[in-house]
């Protein structure tokens, strides 16, 4: 009973210790001004529900797969670039999601079967080598589509305020991303705990040989999961760059983003990269809000606080 009760204990103390001055903080903010912080905490869901999207596939290659995948900005980026392409060509914002996903799952599979298949548990040789990635990856975007900043329009159906209080109305694209993050985690959650392949890829994390003994083809079930990691990479591309905009650079940013919220969750959780991105989207956004000048510095508070309390991250499990 100890032994079950130590780490739950450890993250009630760290959930209390991020939780409880962020809430002190958010009380003094919402007397001061309700609208500017209503309006804040909103902007802060938008970008916690896209740091979710792209840290959920980081979470499979990078936190459940053990790949060190720092190229996974690029493939954001590239789902970006494709879904913008085939979006203005035919005019349609699904297609262009649908062209995200798929073209950056494809180039995921290719990542897993010819480069990282040939460099299992050799963390050096994939931080090397995908950091090349990216810096080719990056100039060939270049090449394509130039240095210009890219914005999707959003479906036609979400083009109004949604009324709220308060504020009185919010962009309800915005809305959509939070719906969008809801359902991808949840179905993620599920897929890797209810179902047959979900237990493959747990077992076959823990214990390589013995799931290759049992008949099952471990090289393919791993290109599946880089292939669903990448894809959601790619189509939190066309989503970022409808509620933001894409643009060279992001790459870098959104992988920094992805990397903070895996560190903080814990390796291999998407409840904890659901409660990473909140605290890491929320603490930017309030920042940027509140303390412009110090915004970017809260983040790695966080990250620090979480480290130090609890090294394996809030959900995460020791090695």
């Amino acid at each position: 009973m100890s032994k079950w009760k130590r780490p739950r204990r450890s993250v009630l103390i760290t959930l209390l210790v991020i939780g409880l001055p962020l809430l002190a903080l958010s009380i003094a903010a919402l007397a001061s001004n309700a609208r500017l912080f209503i309006l804040t905490l909103m902007n802060g869901l938008t970008l916690a529900a896209l740091y979710f999207l792209v840290a959920s596939g980081f979470t499979l290659i990078f936190g459940l797969m053990r790949n060190v995948n720092l190229a996974h900005g690029s493939l954001f980026l590239l789902g970006g670039y494709i879904g913008y392409s085939v979006g203005d060509l035919t005019g349609s914002w699904f297609a262009a999601l649908i062209a995200g996903f798929v073209s950056v799952a494809l180039t995921g599979l290719l990542l897993q079967v010819f480069v990282f298949r040939y460099m299992d548990g050799q963390e050096l040789r994939q931080t090397l080598v995908t950091i090349g990635l990216s810096i080719v990856l990056a100039d060939i975007y270049m090449w394509i589509w130039g240095g210009d900043t890219y914005q999707f329009d959003p479906p036609e159906w979400t083009q109004f305020p949604m009324p709220m209080p308060i504020i009185n109305a919010y962009p309800a694209f915005r809305l959509l991303v939070l719906l969008i993050a809801i359902v991808i985690g949840v179905g993620l959650w599920l897929f890797l705990n209810r179902t047959r392949i979900g237990a493959m890829i747990r077992a076959g994390v823990d214990d390589k040989r013995m799931l290759s003994a049992s008949g099952v083809n471990v090289q393919r079930v791993f290109a599946v999961t880089f292939a669903l990691g990448a894809g959601l990479a790619g189509a939190a591309g066309v989503i970022g760059g409808t509620a933001l905009s894409i643009a060279p650079g992001e790459d870098v940013r959104y992988l920094l983003a992805s990397l903070i919220v895996v560190i903080v969750g814990g390796m291999g959780s998407i409840t904890g990269a659901v409660i990473g991105a909140l605290l890491i989207g929320v603490a930017e956004t309030m920042g940027m809000a509140y303390a412009p000048t110090y915004g970017v510095v809260f983040t790695f508070i966080i990250m620090v606080v979480v480290l130090a309390l609890r090294p394996q991250g809030i959900m995460g499990k020791k090695a």
